[in-house]
C-alpha cells in the first residue's frame, strides 16, 4: 500500500477511535449524574446555568484511547502524545476541580507565585511546561529543538483554554486550526503527523453537540489537553522556521489575552461572530 493512502487509514483510524472512545467516555461518565447538576464537576455558564465539566474527562480519555491505539505511530511519538494529552488533561482538571478566582491569567498566576502564593493555575502552568518539555524531548533534535517544540506545545495547552468561555468554540479554534493542519500533513505524506492531527480532531468533534447545546464544556482538563496535542501535531509537522511563527504566534495571542478580551473581538467582528455562533443557542437580549 502507498506511504500516502496508509497514512489517510492512520489519520481515519485516529480519528474514529478517538471519536468512539470520546463518546463512550462521556457517557459513561454521565449516566448517572443528577438532573440538577449538583456536585463538584459543575460549574456555571456564560447565562448563570448549571453545566457539566465531564466533557473534559471524556476528551481526555477519548484522545489518549486514539493515540494508544491508532496505528502509523512510533512509540516515542505515541508516548509523547499520552504525555501531553494526559498529563495536561490532568494538570486542567486538578485547576477545574480546585482552582480560585482570586488570582486570574498567566501573569496573575505567576505574580502570585512570586509573592510566594501558590496557586493551582501556578501549578497546572508549571506543570504543563514540565509535560510539554517531556513530550517534546521524545520527538526533538537537541536542547534547542525541545526547548522551542516543549513551549510551542505548553503554550497551545494554555491558549486553547483562553477560548473556552463560550458553547463550542474552543473545539471550533481547534478545528479550524487542526484541521488545515491534517490535511497539509496528508499532502505533504506525513503520516505521523497526519494521525497525531486526527486523534484530538476526532474526539473534539464527537462532543462538540453537547458544548454547542450547553450542556457540557471542556474546562481547563479538555482545551488544555486539545491544544496541547494540537501542538504536539503541528511541532511534528513543521519545519524550523514554522516552528519558530507557531511559537511567536502562540505567545502573542497569550500576552493580547492578558490586556484585550478575545469575546469582545470575536462579537465585534462579523465573519467571526457568525462562525462563533453557528449551532449555538441565541444570545439573550441585554
Amino acid at each position: 500500500m502507498p506511504s500516502r493512502a496508509r497514512g489517510l487509514l492512520g489519520a481515519l483510524a485516529g480519528a474514529a477511535i478517538g471519536a468512539v472512545a470520546a463518546r463512550v467516555a462521556y457517557t459513561a461518565f454521565t449516566r448517572n449524574r443528577p438532573a440538577d447538576l449538583t456536585g463538584r464537576w459543575t460549574r456555571k455558564n456564560h447565562r448563570g446555568e448549571p453545566i457539566t465539566l465531564l466533557e473534559g474527562p471524556a476528551f481526555v480519555a477519548g484522545a489518549g484511547a486514539a493515540a494508544a491505539l491508532t496505528p502509523g505511530l512510533t512509540p516515542r511519538q505515541r508516548a509523547a502524545a499520552l504525555l501531553a494529552g494526559t498529563g495536561s488533561g490532568v494538570l486542567g482538571a486538578y485547576d477545574d476541580l480546585y482552582g480560585t478566582t482570586a488570582s486570574k491569567g498567566f501573569k496573575g498566576h505567576l505574580s502570585a507565585l512570586a509573592r510566594g502564593e501558590v496557586t493551582s493555575g501556578a501549578v497546572k502552568i508549571l506543570g504543563i511546561g514540565a509535560t510539554g518539555l517531556g513530550a517534546a524531548a521524545l520527538v526533538s533534535r537537541g536542547p534547542v529543538d525541545t526547548l522551542v517544540n516543549g513551549a510551542a506545545i505548553a503554550g497551545s495547552a494554555n491558549l486553547a483554554n483562553l477560548f473556552d468561555l463560550r458553547p463550542g468554540r474552543a473545539i471550533k479554534v481547534g478545528l479550524l486550526t487542526g484541521g488545515p493542519l491534517l490535511a497539509a500533513a496528508l499532502f505533504r505524506d506525513q503520516p505521523a503527523a497526519g494521525a497525531l492531527a486526527a486523534v484530538p480532531l476526532g474526539a473534539a468533534a464527537a462532543l462538540l453537540p453537547d458544548d454547542l447545546g450547553e450542556r457540557a464544556m471542556l474546562g481547563d482538563a479538555g482545551a488544555n489537553a486539545l491544544g496541547a496535542l494540537l501542538g504536539l501535531a503541528a511541532v511534528t509537522k513543521l519545519g524550523k522556521p514554522g516552528r519558530y511563527v507557531l511559537l511567536g504566534t502562540v505567545v502573542a495571542l497569550t500576552a493580547a489575552a492578558e490586556k484585550v478580551s478575545f469575546t469582545k473581538v470575536i462579537a465585534g467582528n462579523p465573519v467571526l461572530n457568525r462562525i462563533d455562533m453557528l449551532g449555538r443557542r441565541p444570545v439573550d437580549p441585554a
